[in-house]
């Protein structure tokens, strides 16, 4: 006997899933287009991985990605403390961009770095999704429409600070020795310039060591006076 679903209910099935370098929260930035050196992919599902379904989308830069949150379930939240209020003040969870909402919808911009049709991939940068994120709809960034020159952006005007980003000599010869060490030093960079520590602790040195998981590895960093400090490269592997 089928289920029976409430006629205020709807059904949504991820038409895809995303593959990420970030494949923790811990580290994955907070919105989208922060972090240009993310790339990762779009992976459509079978049914919808189809040269038709793609037709046209060559001709945007960009894309609208609605996600679910699905790390977050069951942790909806009618109040949330934002980061960027330092994490001290409460306000309504639809005047945030919090994970922990009713539906736990998410809704970031990407570029568009290339399509394979044939296969259902779109390869973008910008990401700020955790890997195997269930994608539920894609959508084209029409600018005339979608950007909103004097809009109003409350408590969170403009980006937030960054802080230097150095290496020790030994993750510097770690990441010489990779093929990809260019681009993974650029990823590290830009995301650790983010600070990626709860709200509580920023601005401040401690001393613990913290590790973020980008792709096979493990970065192991720490936070000094005035930048954070990328101790060295462990490859990653989950507990």
């Amino acid at each position: 006997m089928s289920k029976q679903i409430p006629k205020d209910a709807y059904v949504i099935h991820p038409i895809g899933r995303v593959e990420s370098p970030y494949v923790e929260k811990f580290g994955t930035p907070r919105q989208s287009g922060l972090v240009k050196a993310a790339l990762g992919k779009l992976c459509l599902s079978p049914d919808y991985a189809k040269a038709e379904a793609l037709e046209g989308l060559e001709g945007f830069s960009h894309l609208w990605v609605i996600f679910v949150f699905d790390r977050c379930d069951g942790q909806a939240k009618l109040s949330v403390r934002p980061p960027r209020l330092g994490g001290n003040a409460n306000i309504g969870v639809f005047a945030s961009r919090s994970p922990f909402r009713p539906n736990n919808l998410g809704l970031s911009v990407l570029k568009i770095e290339s399509i394979d049709k044939q296969r259902g991939v779109i390869t973008v940068s910008g990401l700020d999704l955790v890997n195997d994120t269930p994608i539920i709809d894609i959508k084209p960034y029409v600018p005339y429409v979608d950007a909103v020159s004097d809009a109003a952006s409350g408590f969170a005007e403009g980006a937030p600070t960054k802080i230097a980003v150095v290496f020790d000599e030994n993750a510097h010869q770690q990441l010489q020795q990779l093929p990809d060490g260019d681009a993974l030093k650029q990823l590290i960079e830009q995301t650790l310039g983010f600070d990626p520590r709860p709200a509580y602790k920023k601005e401040k040195a401690d001393d613990q060591v913290y590790g973020t998981a980008l792709g096979a590895w493990n970065v192991r960093w720490q936070v000094e006076q005035e930048h954070i400090r990328v101790l060295t490269l462990e490859p990653y592997s989950v507990i």
